[in-house]
């Protein structure tokens, strides 16, 4: 079983919420693990956002692209911007200095079996289990 989605969002922080909601509806035909799908909505938005905010600026003349991917037991989502990109660093993160930045990618790290971070992409890969799985083939 796979499922792939491509897509972008001007950054406009009011489109988001429905963009990512369009991403969600469509993940809930194939996810049946609520736990599972809270996670990815966290994921999402805090890259979607960051992406908007850090990245583009606000520019609402910038886009958000988005590579969601399901093949098998892997979930890939991989988002973009138009920004010059970042060079981040989790160990560096202190929560205690309490920042405003940073602090999406220490949750997206935090809920991901994996994540990639280069330039202006970010890909955060989770593991999931079969059962999460809506069987399709029915």
């Amino acid at each position: 079983m796979s499922f792939r989605y491509r897509g972008s969002v001007c950054s406009n922080l009011d489109d988001i919420k429905t963009f990512i909601q369009n991403v969600l509806n469509k993940l809930e035909n194939i996810v049946d693990d609520v736990d599972l799908m809270f996670d990815l909505k966290i994921i999402l938005n805090e890259l979607v956002i960051n992406g908007v905010i850090h990245g583009n600026k606000y520019n609402k003349n910038k886009c958000v692209n988005l590579y969601l991917e399901v093949v098998e037991d892997t979930i890939r989502i991989e988002v973009s911007d138009e920004g010059q990109g970042i060079d981040f660093d989790i160990e560096s993160y202190n929560p205690k200095e309490l920042k405003c930045c940073g602090r999406g990618l220490v949750i997206v790290t935090g809920l991901s079996d994996e994540i990639y971070i280069d330039k202006n992409k970010v890909v955060a890969v989770k593991y999931i289990s079969r059962d999460s799985m809506l069987n399709l083939t029915k």
